[in-house]
């Protein structure tokens, strides 16, 4: 049986994509006004990365964090990518609006997992990662080099972090990406704790993620945590998909048509959106971000709306749904 990291208090976290001025050049200020938003709600799990904003993220996670106690909160951060500072003519296109000055290249071996962990705790300031997740070891960020990549890290990451993990240096470990298919080949070859899964369940666009992925995590005792569970904004209204400008065909009429039903039932597709995540027994956490405050307050006003259980039999009518994903109200229908 695998140990408990994120219990009821932790069903919703922070992620730092956001943080990292992925959508929108967010300063110093604007971040420290969604932490405090945040905290004073009672949001007590935060994940970041290096690679947000080029370890802006993390050390503007670690800024607000660094004076709160330590036994107060959960913080996981990711390995994968080992980062150098550059002149700023040097600094690669990337996603980020306004990236610190580095470079970067992928590494899963041993020694650059440990340089990164120690590198994380210099830029956070704080004295212990809680989880950490290998991160975009995936096709989609590494390309055809992710059979090289995977063995890098078989010999070398998920080994130092199991150790880590069983030495109580970090609670627990995974991957975080945001395909299927290296969630499955690490638990063929390791021991994870907990996975980040990225774009692959949400209200719109879950029915692979049912049947191929959550029937592995259950029988292996590994939990989720949702990233991108709006499709990183698309079901709010943003004009991207899964960080991509690419609106996969009929996904905005669908996207509109849940949204027209959840109006009928006087609620609204961000707060379905959240409810039907954590519906799903695998899945312990989801950890949307936050350009402002107010979203922070939504995501918070998400979790405990009261959505009535029509509005979830009508889109399962409707066949918005998958038949067998499982929505608030069922009690682990989901892998039968």
């Amino acid at each position: 049986m695998k140990p408990e990291i994120l219990n009821e208090n932790h069903r919703l976290g922070l992620g730092g994509v956001a943080i990292g001025t992925a959508f929108g050049d967010i300063t110093d200020e604007q971040a420290n006004e969604i932490f405090s938003k945040a905290w004073d709600l009672g949001i007590r799990y935060y994940d970041t990365s290096p690679w947000y904003g080029l370890t802006k993220s993390e050390r503007r996670f670690g800024s607000f964090l660094k004076d709160k106690n330590r036994e107060d909160f959960i913080l996981s951060t990711k390995v994968g990518r080992i980062f150098t500072e550059v002149p700023e003519a040097d600094v690669p296109p990337t996603m980020w609006q306004n990236p610190l000055n580095y470079d970067f290249k992928h590494d899963y071996t041993a020694d650059a997992i440990k340089r990164s962990i120690e590198e994380s705790l210099q830029r956070t300031g704080l004295d212990r990662l809680d989880i950490v997740y290998v991160h975009d070891l995936s096709e989609d960020q590494v390309g055809d080099r992710y059979p090289y990549f995977l063995e890098q890290a078989k010999k070398g990451a998920f080994k130092v972090l199991s150790e880590l993990r069983d030495q109580g240096v970090i609670k627990a470990w995974g991957m975080g990406v945001n395909k299927i298919e290296p969630i499955l080949d690490c638990i063929d070859n390791a021991d994870p704790d907990i996975c980040l899964s990225a774009t692959q369940y949400s209200i719109l666009d879950h029915d692979f993620t049912v049947d191929v992925l959550l029937p592995a995590v259950k029988k292996a005792g590994v939990k989720l945590v949702s990233g991108a569970g709006y499709n990183s904004g698309f079901i709010a209204g943003r004009n991207r998909y899964n960080y991509k400008e690419l609106i996969p065909k009929g996904m905005t009429e669908k996207r509109d048509r849940i949204k027209a039903i959840a109006q009928k039932y006087n609620t609204n597709i961000v707060h379905a959106a959240l409810q039907f995540v954590l519906a799903a027994d695998e899945f312990v956490s989801i950890i949307p971000g936050a350009s402002k405050p107010e979203q922070v307050q939504d995501n918070v006003d998400a979790l405990h709306a009261d959505i009535p259980a029509e509005f979830w039999k009508e889109l399962k009518s409707e066949r918005l749904i998958y038949e067998k994903a499982q929505v608030p109200g069922d009690h682990s229908t989901s892998n039968q």
